[in-house]
């Protein structure tokens, strides 16, 4: 027995190193931690439990029967974060350049089916140079085995990539897949061909950071969601990104004690909106300052930036925020704004995430470029996810509300449950000046006539009691008290019933 316990023991001490201490060493040289140092700080200690440690590929070609590694590049297995299951696999890059095999795959699938099973998040750690050439076909199929599980999850348990290293080829299809993408700067890449195959084919020199670094991706493509300086703070905030998460689709997210009042007032609100239309003002420091101890995190903040999005608690509870930024393009919606913005609003819904939504917008973006670019399919996608949209929704408006933007930022008319404005918000087709243009067109020669004009459509549209009187603004609010009435109203909304009518899917315009 003790033999067997001793060959056990070597076993898996033969494992956990992997590659070999000397590939490990050259992670630790490139700034990057190993496989299962990575797992060992996302996850609580001592809760991983590893599966299929063991596992080998069963390629016999190109002299890769005698080169067997037990778990065949990936640590898969599951534990918690804060007390909460969490299932995990960590791609290691030192055996085979973390590349997919078939039974590489294979750890994969039973990893994310039992996840589905339970009822549990999935995070993957992505480090991998792709598809291991010397098993052909086969690798390709472990690749359309994961996609379609990601397929299956997607909506049922939160999937979350970390790409702590490269991810090229169809590896990049799995975490597209999934609900958010963090990257690891200077470090981790991301792209379908690379520097050499994009030279070849159409005669660019960029080197592998400048075409799918973490800085490409969160700032110009959208592809990822957020970049970290380093391996350990990209583990720690994943850590507290997962905590405004629920585990799966059946459960509402997890409530925390909450320190901060939910009747606390903030006059400093009063005076935030500048008196000019014109003059811009940080839509974060609304956030901030009404979201449970100005608890904030912010995703894509380096892209589309005219729009914010991200999680907040609101006593204690998790909630969705999308908000237009008027530092921004004048917090206008264009295409990039509006496909990230939607994209947020039906993972909320998904998961049972209330939606708060901050409205200070004086209309869609115009041009050639957004025409061409297809604003009004971009633009439909966030008006078909907020009419889609059946979690709590919660919308202030406090300032401009223009056009057909106020229809799409989650409107009463789009089943908005509680819409607030402040004193200070202008709901109408377009703004006053534009207005009286095209309404009295004859009188353009007549300067003082059209300012006479605009001040009357002034004290007429330009403010919330139009909309009020119609019953859809729910209250004009003071700047001062909207934490107070969010957080009394989702506690109203925390039992809501809302089902949209059966059918296979929608057909949202992608």
């Amino acid at each position: 027995m003790h033999d067997i316990i001793q060959q056990l023991a070597d076993k898996r001490g033969a494992a956990c190193l992997g590659g070999g201490q000397k590939r490990i060493d050259s992670q630790h040289a490139k700034g990057k931690l190993s496989a299962r140092e990575r797992i060992e700080l996302l996850l609580d200690a001592g809760s991983f439990e590893e599966w299929d440690m063991f596992k080998e590929h069963r390629c016999a070609d190109f002299g890769m029967a005698e080169q067997q590694v037990p778990g065949d590049g990936v640590v898969t297995g599951y534990g918690t974060i804060n007390g909460r299951l969490i299932f995990v696999f960590s791609q290691d890059f030192t055996v085979f350049g973390g590349s997919l095999s078939e039974a590489h795959a294979e750890k994969i699938c039973k990893l994310m089916d039992h996840a589905m099973k339970v009822g549990a998040p999935l995070i993957g750690l992505n480090d991998s140079g792709g598809a291991r050439i010397q098993e052909g076909v086969a690798s390709l199929g472990g690749y359309a085995d994961i996609f379609q599980r990601n397929m299956l999850a997607s909506g049922v348990i939160p999937q979350i990539s970390l790409i702590m290293g490269p991810c090229a080829g169809g590896a990049v299809y799995s975490p597209a897949m999934t609900d958010f993408i963090f990257m690891v700067k200077d470090s981790s890449y991301m792209f379908v061909t690379g520097p050499e195959v994009v030279k070849t084919v159409t005669h660019e020199e960029v080197s592998a950071e400048e075409l799918g670094g973490a800085t490409s991706h969160t700032s110009r493509s959208g592809v990822a969601d957020l970049a970290f300086e380093n391996d350990v703070e990209a583990l720690m905030m994943m850590r507290r990104f997962v905590g405004f998460l629920p585990s799966n689709n059946r459960v509402k997210p997890p409530q925390w004690p909450a320190q901060d009042p939910a009747d606390r007032l903030d006059h400093s609100l009063d005076t935030l909106v500048p008196d000019h239309p014109n003059k811009p003002y940080d839509i974060k420091e609304l956030i901030l300052k009404i979201v449970d101890d100005g608890d904030f995190f912010e995703l894509q903040p380096d892209y589309a930036k005219n729009i914010v999005i991200g999680f907040g608690r609101m006593d204690g509870s998790p909630i969705g925020i999308v908000a237009n930024q008027p530092l921004v393009m004048a917090g206008c919606l264009d295409i990039k704004s509006s496909t990230k913005a939607a994209r947020f609003v039906r993972f909320c819904d998904a998961f049972n995430i209330p939606v708060v939504t901050f409205v200070d917008v004086p209309g869609f973006m115009p041009g050639t470029a957004q025409e061409y670019g297809g604003i009004i399919k971009h633009g439909a996608k966030l008006l078909y996810a907020y009419a889609e949209c059946t979690v709590p929704k919660i919308t202030v408006i406090t300032r401009k509300a223009y056009g057909g933007a106020y229809d799409v930022m989650s409107s009463k008319h789009l089943r908005g449950d509680v819409n607030f404005a402040w004193p200070s918000a202008e709901i109408a087709v377009m703004g006053p000046k534009g207005a009286v243009e095209i309404i009295f067109r004859e009188e353009k020669g007549n300067p003082e006539k059209l300012a006479e004009r605009e001040a009357e459509y002034k004290a007429k549209f330009a403010n919330p009691f139009v909309a009020g009187a119609r019953g859809f603004i729910d209250d004009v609010i003071m700047p001062n008290e909207t934490r107070k009435r969010i957080c009394r109203s989702l506690a109203m909304l925390r039992d809501k019933q809302l089902e949209n009518p059966w059918r296979k899917h929608g057909n949202i315009p992608l």
